[in-house]
């Protein structure tokens, strides 16, 4: 069985539901992926015409897997305020901007998650588990001198988020295997030099079907399309329209539950970043940095 852990849910209200299977989705509502169970079915109907719904349905279900100990982060390296406490922090209200000499370090961080996150993308293949994974990634961060900024979220166990298929954020990685077929989005955040990198991917896993790959594909080009509006002045419910619009086009639906967040020193803050079509105030002011999209890499402008 899994061990049971404090959600890494940001403590907004109403509270969201993830969705996903087993124990080890859990929910943290600043992550937006397309629907995948209605969204296959659509984009099956729509665009494959070749398998049914209840093909798709016919892959193993993932069981509960075993949760390993904590790992060791060595005393030298920096470590975020909440590492400690078992309480995730509040969402902050303020808005991060920055300066030339913040901004390199917001880039440093970034490039460092990035290059975790490619890594650990190699490693997707049959056989793998997820736990593998987390602590591929947990060396590569050690070793670069910064610190997994999960590990110790609001006492998430892990350094890597790993969420399989009809989990859509926020996955425990555990001792599961990995199957021929499955779609893994692989959650990336870093803590180098006081401040956050945050970046995560979905990786197909050996043969998928073709409609998992068009999910994949739409929702990188949502994101895509998202990042191209982000300018000085713009409003944010423009990133939402964008979204909205090229999921829509493709038979796809957009999860409401989950949004993009302003990133630097603190892991989450505001401006919160509906993907959905909304009517929030608020622009975008150069200097800021933030989280957008369905696959979701930080945003500089």
């Amino acid at each position: 069985m899994a061990a049971r852990f404090p959600s890494m849910e940001l403590h907004r209200s109403p509270p969201l539901p993830s969705g996903g299977r087993g124990k080890g989705c859990l929910q943290k509502p600043f992550l937006v992926q397309a629907k995948r169970i209605g969204g296959l079915e659509k984009a099956n109907t729509r665009s494959q015409g070749t398998q049914s719904s209840e093909q798709l349905k016919k892959r193993a279900p993932l069981t509960s897997g075993t949760v390993s100990p904590l790992l060791p982060v060595p005393s030298h390296i920096i470590r975020p305020p909440y590492v400690g406490t078992n309480d995730a922090p509040e969402i902050a209200s303020e808005i991060q901007m920055h300066d030339k000499e913040s901004i390199g370090h917001m880039k440093a961080v970034c490039k460092l998650a990035a290059r975790v996150l490619e890594y650990a993308g190699t490693l997707v293949k049959p056989s793998v588990t997820t736990d593998e994974i987390d602590k591929a990634v947990h060396k590569m961060i050690i070793d670069a001198g910064g610190y997994p900024s999960p590990l110790g979220y609001g006492g998430f166990p892990k350094s890597v988020c790993t969420s399989v298929n009809e989990c859509m954020c926020h996955g425990i990685p555990d001792s599961r295997k990995l199957q021929d077929g499955d779609i893994i989005n692989i959650d990336v955040t870093v803590y180098l030099n006081g401040y956050h990198g945050d970046t995560s991917k979905t990786f197909l896993c050996g043969e998928v079907d073709e409609a998992s790959k068009l999910l994949v594909k739409v929702t990188e080009e949502c994101m895509l399309r998202a990042i191209s509006t982000c300018k000085h002045g713009t409003s944010f419910k423009k990133i939402g329209r964008r979204i909205s619009e090229h999921a829509e086009k493709h038979g796809f639906g957009v999860v409401e539950s989950f949004v993009g967040h302003g990133v630097g020193r603190i892991f989450h803050s505001e401006p919160i970043i509906y993907h959905q079509r909304n009517n929030m105030a608020g622009q975008m002011v150069a200097g800021q940095t933030f989280t957008v999209g369905t696959q979701h890499p930080d945003v500089f402008f």
